[in-house]
């Protein structure tokens, strides 16, 4: 995708537009874009959230897990929990 569809994309999610706001979820999980995800969790979107959880969970990231715990993610509290006990 490129730069200026990607703009836009963003813009429309901005806009309120939740087609264009779960596309650029999908897309930046696709990608393992964790700055993404994260400023796309940081305007409320869950989806963005259980993404970035996943992929924390999956790289071993348990700074951004603990982060996402401590914003009130119980999935990233489990999933902290379940590395601990590994």
């Amino acid at each position: 995708m490129a730069e200026s569809e990607l703009a836009a994309l963003r813009e429309r999610a901005r806009g309120g537009d939740v087609d264009a706001s779960d596309e650029l979820v999908q897309l930046a999980a696709e990608l393992g874009d964790l700055k993404e995800l994260r400023r796309l969790a940081d305007t409320g979107s869950s989806d963005a959230v259980e993404q970035l959880v996943q992929l924390a969970a999956e790289r071993g990231e348990l700074a951004e897990l603990r982060r996402l715990s401590d914003g009130g993610s119980a999935t990233a509290a489990e999933q902290l929990a379940e590395l601990a006990a590994e």
